[in-house]
């Protein structure tokens, strides 16, 4: 054991320690001096052989070296952790612009319902709202459609079960008007946008759900011309042109007379194309002086007070606005499609 110099190692190991330049050159270290194969270990195992005197005072010694070893390794392996963490971290320049989060999107029906509302509110009309899910009495009944009345094949209708609760799915918004003229007293200009439902079978321009706008102006002294000017004054606005519209004769049985709202075709500016079919007129909305028989259901007297009722297909005009060619891809959930508007 005389041929151990104790002070000679513990140079050598912390001159090792201090060289090392990671955590794997430390390691290495490590094991030549503490490792169980170590040159620290071998000298403990010698010890058996030594003197008791001796044994003492060099077991002494080295665990006085085993412990300022075992602090050199920890000090280092420290620094060495935080320099690998700070070079890992990745570094950028804080003068350079900043990336936008991505915003969502409203869905098109969502900015033209909005855009609708914006216009004829603008024009003094008010919002109104009703349930989806409607009885019989304000789906038909009350819109002059008595059970068995035969225009009541014109709506393909859901009706809820039990069959005999008479419950059902809307099939237009009409039944909103019901609602509030039952409630409000005219003279009264109401628009009411809203989910509508159909048992239609789906293809490229027809769907079992709808948007429609209702539309209803009663007064004293209303006429069609009242209409006319107040519909030429919305598709103005909408489309942000001139257009020219036109009115035909139609059956509704809530409105009389009933007519069709036929617009001229924006996209070949009356001239005939695929779009119109090649007529240059394109159709719009259904509508017609409100029927003496809905005002009479709603406790109102048709000598007194008058006015018109018309209804647009949300859908269509969006399609119109932005030339979606199918009515499918509203719901499809293509965040593709979305992300257009």
């Amino acid at each position: 054991m005389n041929d151990i110099d104790l002070k000679n190692l513990r140079n050598q190991a912390e001159q090792e320690i201090k060289k090392a330049k990671n955590l794997n050159e430390l390691n290495k270290v490590f094991k030549e001096y503490l490792g169980k194969k170590g040159q620290v270990s071998l000298i403990f195992k010698k010890l058996k052989n030594a003197a008791p005197k001796q044994r003492i005072s060099v077991r002494k010694e080295l665990n006085s070296l085993k412990s300022f070893l075992q602090l050199e390794f920890k000090k280092k392996q420290e620094q060495l952790e935080i320099s690998n963490s700070v070079e890992q971290k990745t570094w950028f320049d804080v003068t350079a612009p900043g990336h936008k989060e991505q915003m969502g999107h409203l869905h098109p029906l969502t900015i033209v319902k909005r855009e609708i509302m914006i216009i004829f509110q603008e024009m003094g009309f008010e919002v109104a709202q009703g349930p989806e899910v409607e009885n019989d009495w304000y789906n038909f009944d009350a819109l002059n459609m008595p059970k068995h009345h035969p225009a009541r094949d014109m709506w393909d209708t859901f009706w809820l079960k039990p069959r005999k609760s008479d419950l059902l799915l809307r099939t237009h918004t009409s039944p909103v008007q019901i609602r509030y003229m039952e409630k409000h007293k005219p003279p009264l200009k109401i628009i009411a946008p809203g989910k509508v439902f159909r048992h239609e079978a789906t293809d490229a321009s027809h769907a079992f759900q709808l948007y429609q706008l209702e539309g209803l102006m009663i007064d004293r002294d209303i006429s069609v011309s009242n209409f006319k000017a107040i519909i030429y004054e919305f598709l103005k606005r909408f489309f942000k042109k001139n257009v020219s519209i036109r009115l035909r004769p139609s059956y509704f049985p809530f409105t009389e007379p009933s007519f069709e709202i036929d617009m001229g075709c924006t996209a070949c500016e009356g001239k005939g194309c695929s779009v119109c079919s090649q007529t240059g007129w394109l159709e719009m909305a259904g509508a017609g002086m409100v029927n003496p028989n809905v005002l009479k259901n709603v406790g109102l007297d048709s000598k007194e007070w008058q006015g018109f009722a018309f209804g647009f297909g949300i859908d269509r005009l969006t399609m119109m606005r932005y030339k979606i060619p199918e009515i499918r891809l509203f719901h499809s959930g293509d965040l593709r499609f979305l992300k257009q508007f």
